[in-house]
């Protein structure tokens, strides 16, 4: 069953996502918070599976209440998953550094918002389709670049290469065609890639590729 936190600080948000949640017989609603402060104790107390947490709330905001969770080590299983009511929301990519495992677009649909809940647990990042990773581009593009990230000098070329491509939003299948691999040898790369680095999820890895400077803003086109 994956448990699931909800954070927004408008009830009826709240009431259309339990209702919707709590239908899946395999998702369960453990719990729900009105602003970014009483979600972080929350998930601490409860430690969820992921959490739909809104950008926008009193007390504290998501992006801070997002740094709370994924700091804390106890915490590392817990994927936060941000809500926006833009698509440009200006915070989308600093979340997302922070340890957000994506987000997703308040008027997403209902399979869609299921299908999210259920690729994150198991360590997918929500960073597609193609509208996606451009944006994810632009907000690189402007924010401040900051050092390599550390154990970028153990990655082989394979893996290099592979974290390129995952920088550029392709899936393991796509991957693997690209290099002429099979899916599991992919996501084998991938996997490595991810345990040198210490990246949560794909999520942070799209952000590594971006400030090592493997994938550069404007590539994807």
């Amino acid at each position: 069953m994956i448990r699931v936190v909800l954070a927004d600080d408008q009830l009826l948000v709240r009431a259309g996502l339990r209702a919707l949640l709590d239908a899946q017989p395999d998702i369960e609603v453990a719990g729900e918070a009105g602003d970014g402060d009483e979600a972080a104790r929350l998930v601490r107390r409860l430690r969820p599976d992921v959490v739909l947490m809104d950008i926008r709330m009193p007390v504290l905001d998501g992006l801070a209440a997002t740094r709370r969770i994924t700091e804390d080590e106890a915490l590392g299983g817990v994927r936060v998953v941000m809500l926006t009511t833009f698509e440009l929301d200006e915070y989308v990519f600093e979340a997302i550094r922070s340890g957000a495992s994506g987000f997703l677009v308040k008027d997403t649909e209902p399979e869609e918002l299921l299908r999210a809940v259920r690729a994150v647990v198991k360590g997918d990042a929500l960073l597609s389709p193609g509208v996606t990773r451009r944006l994810i581009a632009e907000f690189a593009a402007r924010s401040k670049r900051p050092a390599a990230p550390a154990g970028l000098e153990r990655l082989t070329e394979r893996e290099r290469e592979v974290m390129a491509l995952v920088g550029m939003g392709l899936s393991n299948e796509e991957i693997a065609r690209r290099l002429v691999v099979s899916p599991l040898t992919a996501k084998t790369h991938v996997s490595r890639t991810m345990v040198k680095l210490g990246a949560r999820d794909r999520a942070q890895l799209v952000v590594l590729a971006y400030e090592s400077g493997l994938v550069r803003p404007g590539w994807l086109g």
